[in-house]
């Protein structure tokens, strides 16, 4: 009789282990999930230049080559952003990237989304989808204009 109490009592205390385990998991991914959007920093919409450096370069580097400061801490290396036309036959993919910027990406190939979905992000600090849409725009021309031949 012993032996099977005991046996009810340890079976007991490993169910019981298991579901506080698994509702501390849960909240540790929910915390984790609301930690990686701070609010975001007012940069000039009018340089695409400007939010490049305020937005971007920290991960994808000051002259977009993937080399920023913070790049060795993703779980995906960021692209060098200079080659997107060579990469694109020789075509600056402009709706490929405003596409990214505005709803993330697609492929799988770019890893994970470490990187930050702007256009919504955009929409905190402007007025409109409609100012949002013109930064992403501004950007996107300043990235054609960093492209290698």
């Amino acid at each position: 009789m012993k032996t099977g109490r005991f046996v009810a009592f340890v079976l007991a205390g490993m169910l019981l282990a298991l579901g506080v385990a698994s509702l501390m998991s849960q909240e540790l991914m929910q915390q984790e999930s609301q930690v990686k959007r701070p609010p975001i920093p007012y940069s000039n919409p009018q340089s695409g230049e400007q939010m490049y450096k305020d937005y971007c370069a920290a991960c994808h580097g000051p002259t977009g080559k993937g080399d920023g400061p913070v790049a060795a801490f993703l779980k995906t290396w960021p692209p060098d952003l200079t080659t997107m036309s060579q990469r694109n036959k020789g075509k600056y993919p402009e709706v490929k990237v405003k596409e990214t910027l505005l709803f993330g990406a697609s492929s799988h190939a770019h890893g994970t989304s470490d990187m930050p979905v702007w256009g919504p992000l955009f929409q905190t600090t402007d007025q409109s989808q409609k100012e949002a849409n013109a930064r992403v725009s501004r950007l996107t021309q300043y990235l054609e204009s960093i492209q290698h031949p």
